[in-house]
């Protein structure tokens, strides 16, 4: 295994995150079980505690897990090809989840002649939705499909990863607002404001997600922490002398695909990192 910078800090705020979004998937199926109606089928509020259950486990703890699944140092020795495929199945999931969530709620209130898309969470999450569909639309055909030019990926990576970011936190606040926005409507004896044991609980579970999500965009925002491609180097490049001032034992950090062009054509490690890039 390739070292890594902080390995202990990164295996402890990973385990953290992990465990913090269990914990959140416990605590919403607490939610929906024992304080409202449990889960149905059949257009009424047991049909609903299916939109707050598959949004944490899929958009928010599934998605989470896709985002850093490139950093995971024991993952480094796959091919790259097969972690674009987890991470590509990992928001697939995500997204049938969230999907169907988004069935249960619209069937709910067209039953109970709720109005749909009036409040900001709505607006939010559906945005966040829509959103989430072109992000896996698009990574699949351009990072899955060998057709894609590499100037294209060079010049569609930065967006991918700000996209993929920008997408998570905003689906977290968009659960911040459901879960408080359900509190305020669905508490009426005592209400929200006086603090029953339903409402510090579902706080505590807001706190839980908002933590994780934390944790996720720093874990994917450190750039000593990204997948190296040392291996791939070594394996192809045992003749080539190391640069001096860099240790053989040095994890190098990966290069996105946006890094290609500056490496000149023509040279050996160009052509090996195109391969790299296509999993050849």
């Amino acid at each position: 295994m390739e070292a890594m910078e902080n390995y202990r800090l990164f295996l402890s705020l990973l385990l953290l995150a992990l465990s913090l979004g269990f914990v959140s998937v416990v605590f919403v199926l607490r939610w929906v079980l024992h304080f409202r109606e449990g889960l149905g089928w059949d257009g009424g509020a047991a049909e609903f505690n299916w939109h707050p259950l598959l949004i944490i486990i899929g958009f928010i703890f599934l998605q989470g897990i896709a985002i850093v699944v490139y950093r995971l140092p024991w993952t480094w020795k796959c091919s790259k090809l097969m972690m674009k495929f987890i991470h590509a199945g990992l928001n697939v999931l995500a997204f049938i989840l969230a999907a169907i969530s988004l069935v249960a709620v619209f069937d709910f209130h067209n039953t109970q002649n709720i109005p749909n898309m009036y409040s900001l969470h709505s607006w939010v999450g559906l945005t966040a939705v829509i959103l989430y569909s072109l992000q896996i639309v698009l990574g699949i055909a351009i990072y899955l499909l060998p057709v894609s030019p590499v100037p294209l990926r060079a010049a569609f990576m930065p967006l991918h990863v700000y996209s993929g970011l920008f997408i998570f936190t905003s689906v977290i606040a968009a659960a911040l607002m459901g879960i408080t926005e359900k509190l305020i409507f669905g508490l009426k004896d005592p209400k929200y404001k006086d603090s029953p044991p339903e409402a510090t609980f579902v706080n505590v579970l807001g706190l839980l997600i908002s933590v994780f999500g934390g944790l996720i965009l720093w874990i994917a925002t450190r750039p000593s922490w990204k997948r190296p491609n040392e291996q791939l180097l070594r394996s192809q490049l045992n003749s080539e002398p190391t640069p001096s001032g860099i240790s053989a034992n040095t994890a190098m950090p990966e290069r996105t695909d946006a890094e290609t062009d500056t490496v000149p054509k023509g040279n050996t490690l160009y052509t090996l990192y195109i391969l790299y890039i296509y999993n050849i």
